[in-house]
């Protein structure tokens, strides 16, 4: 029975898993598959890896020894990390990536780093975390190193790879001196050994053992001054592996950290109030500041990302229910915002030519209007402006903070989302107010590309009209770990 319960609490993973290897065993015996069979087989996977974890929303499931868990926390991020994962697959199917792109083994590394995701998310165990996050890297290792005949692709992943590891080390060196202040890795027991109060050099080491946590899954969200693989790597990795990386991976890095923090500390203490008040600050001013002047839009999009990270920080800060579910809702509205801007470039780019660059756009308004009005709506998301999806989630994550008496953070906050102002409507500028001196030539529409972006700007207009049931929900399954 218990081993019956363990399968289906782990089940939305092991779903995701045997479909990578079957993606895998198919790519071995249909060498001449078209790539939308590998396309449709992964969507199948996914979409029953979700229905699983829907099947088990509010169970509250425990399973192998209480290391994986079932809770909708969990499952939340199941779906979100699903999602992810099904629109950057389309995003893949363009006519530029489809020559570069190693088919099956795409769908298949993709399928294992989304399970990386969700052990990060569905674990008390830091073990259990710590293999959850190797499994993301290594993944993404590879699939940032896919366009092998570019070198700035290589350069990239290679670049990830060391500093992934270099972070990793952290994380594992934090995780060995928590436990040899606390005795396990256990969150609750943890959590447990603090309650009954810690001794003095007790407390030091699991202060600075938490600390050294918070970096190796600070690298993950690309957090300031954890960041500077970002730019490199955002630029020279395929745009729809950008997208998901960008999106999946600080989403999983974020449901680890609040997972960890709120687990095992109130958030009372003023050292951690401190540190990622600093933190949070730090990343906003230098990721929107150092995207002011990025011409390849990429880039740019890799320097806000790590502003973006800064804003989700608020939330933790702000240490309650609805800073805890903003967080969540904001990881969700930038998952669609941030793949439908990435997904639109994708769009454009033809077998020739890869559209990274503003020059490259300049003019679109007039040649491609519904992809520019695409581009448009997904920068005025990035920005926070209403009635988009970005503007909500910065309201529940700032009135959080309020609520919380951080009220110089919101101003921070605020002050940096108008700076983001600039370089985002400064994409809009270049498409409806320059004129191209040359003449560009973009890919033909691609209908599963085309479906991604439908989906993304759907959510990026709608979780901005008819937020209220979404943070409704998210309230209640934040309750699990406040």
């Amino acid at each position: 029975m218990n081993l019956t319960t363990s399968i289906i609490a782990a089940s939305p993973a092991i779903a995701l898993g045997v479909t990578g290897f079957v993606v895998v065993a198919l790519g071995l015996f249909l060498k001449n598959a078209s790539r939308y069979v590998f396309l449709a087989v992964s969507l199948l996977g996914l979409i029953i890896s979700a229905g699983l974890a829907v099947n088990i929303w509010d169970q509250n499931l425990t399973g192998f020894s209480k290391m994986i868990l079932a809770d909708n926390f969990a499952l939340v991020f199941y779906l979100l990390f699903i999602v992810s994962a099904i629109l950057s697959m389309l995003l893949a199917m363009g006519s530029h990536e489809q020559q570069y792109m190693l088919f099956p083994e795409y769908f298949s590394v993709t399928l294992f780093a989304t399970v990386g995701m969700g052990l990060m998310a569905a674990s008390s165990n830091l073990l259990i975390i710590f293999l959850g996050l190797e499994t993301l890297s290594i993944s993404l290792y590879v699939l940032a190193a896919m366009k092998r005949t570019n070198e700035a692709s290589l350069e990239s992943a290679f670049k990830y790879f060391l500093l992934g590891a270099f972070s990793s080390s952290f994380l594992l060196y934090g995780i060995a001196l928590v436990y040899g202040a606390s005795g396990g890795f256990d969150l609750s027991n943890i959590a447990q050994v603090l309650s009954a109060g810690a001794t003095g050099g007790e407390h030091k080491l699991l202060l600075i053992g938490g600390l050294l946590i918070v970096i190796g899954l600070g690298f993950k969200v690309a957090l300031f001054p954890f960041h500077m693989w970002a730019p490199d790597v955002y630029q020279g990795a395929p745009t729809p592996i950008t997208a998901f990386m960008s999106t999946g991976s600080k989403a999983a890095g974020f449901a680890a950290m609040l997972r960890i923090l709120f687990t095992v500390t109130d958030g009372a203490a003023q050292d951690w109030n401190g540190i990622l008040s600093v933190l949070a600050v730090s990343a906003m001013f230098v990721g929107n500041i150092s995207a002011l002047r990025q011409q390849n839009i990429k880039r740019m999009l890799a320097y806000s990302s790590i502003a973006h990270a800064g804003y989700i920080l608020v939330g933790i800060v702000a240490w309650n229910e609805t800073g805890a579910a903003g967080v969540i809702f904001y990881l969700l509205a930038y998952t669609f915002m941030n793949i439908g801007a990435f997904g639109a470039l994708s769009f454009l780019s033809s077998e020739k030519r890869d559209i990274v660059a503003r020059s490259d756009i300049q003019g679109l308004a007039s040649s491609r209007p519904i992809t520019a009005f695409l581009i448009a709506t997904f920068m005025f998301a990035l920005a926070g402006l209403p009635p988009t999806a970005g503007f909500m989630g910065k309201f529940y994550l700032f009135s959080a903070a309020v609520k919380a008496g951080h009220v110089w953070l919101v101003i921070l906050g605020v002050i940096n989302s108008m700076i983001s102002l600039y370089y985002y409507l400064g994409i809009v500028i270049s498409m409806y107010m320059r004129s191209s001196d040359k003449t560009e030539t973009y890919a033909r529409p691609n209908i599963a590309i085309a479906i991604s972006l439908a989906l993304a700007v759907t959510a990026s207009l709608g979780l901005g009209l008819f937020p209220s049931f979404l943070m409704n929900t998210f309230e209640k399954v934040v309750s699990v770990i406040l």
